[in-house]
């Protein structure tokens, strides 16, 4: 059974009124991160998830970004793929190309893509070397308190059943900790094959964020923050579990999303 207790972390909850705000507010973030992760490493590197996030994304090609921000020393991953050819409406890798990569200056050789031509479980084993690699170079952070790699930054996407990347409630994938990458092959969401960070690769981040818009996804995100953690199986909700060991965990929810936490007084309780 998975080790579903939760450490305490650093944790900092960004409500906003519309979907405008918060997308603005996330550019700068990253922006920020950016500048400072290329200042004290000379790279960045990121890991993206989740369909509505990637489209979140598009703000960070426009102005000021497109010119200010130092693509030429982004590395671009991804925390969850849907096992599906790179031009298939359902890549993850497609949907980020066409939105946001085709209009920056990332370089290409510093976005890894899963090979879509294995199959799934050799596509997690492919991507998990890759991954190696990178962290014994430096390229990649190494976590302090693990072997994991230390990604600058992991966005992830909330789902309204409270799963992050392609860790689903209750699924064995949930109690890996030796493996960096993992496959799914009975997503409860189409397409069934997927690959996936594994939780200790998260929590290892700098940096985490994760994103939820729309009342849709209210009662996740109240189960995952408020609820007390002595009546509530954590395994039940992936977002639960995610708690960086040496860093920082951001929320960013729009007012639908936030709006099971409000407190007598209307506003979002306090982290």
């Amino acid at each position: 059974m998975a080790n579903c207790g939760e450490p305490e972390t650093r944790r900092d909850l960004r409500v906003f009124e519309d979907k405008y705000e918060l997308t603005t507010d996330l550019a700068e973030y990253i922006s920020q991160l950016s500048e400072s992760s290329v200042n004290d490493r000379g790279c960045f590197t990121v890991a993206l998830s989740g369909r509505s996030l990637i489209r979140l994304l598009e703000k960070l090609s426009e102005a000021p970004y497109k010119k200010t921000v130092d693509w030429t020393k982004w590395y671009v991953f991804w925390a969850d793929e849907r096992a599906v050819a790179k031009n298939h409406v359902d890549s993850n890798y497609k949907l980020t190309k066409d939105v946001f990569l085709s209009k920056v200056s990332i370089l290409s050789n510093h976005i890894f893509s899963i090979n879509d031509n294995a199959t799934v479980e050799d596509a997690a084993r492919e991507y998990e070397f890759t991954i190696r690699q990178l962290v014994k170079v430096r390229t990649i952070g190494v976590s302090e308190s693990n072997d994991c790699p230390k990604f600058d930054l992991i966005l992830l996407g909330l789902g309204p059943d409270g799963h992050v990347a392609s860790l689903f409630p209750h699924h064995p994938a949930l109690e890996l900790r030796e493996e960096w990458v993992t496959y799914i092959t009975d997503s409860p969401e189409p397409p069934p094959e997927r690959i996936t960070f594994a939780l200790p690769v998260i929590n290892s981040a700098s940096n985490v964020a994760i994103v939820a818009i729309g009342e849709e996804n209210a009662m996740a995100v109240q189960l995952s923050i408020l609820t007390d953690d002595g009546k509530f199986d954590a395994c039940s909700l992936p977002a639960r579990l995610i708690r960086p060991d040496n860093g920082k965990l951001v929320w960013f929810l729009d007012a639908l999303a936030a709006s099971a936490l409000n407190d007598n007084n209307g506003e979002p309780d306090k982290l």
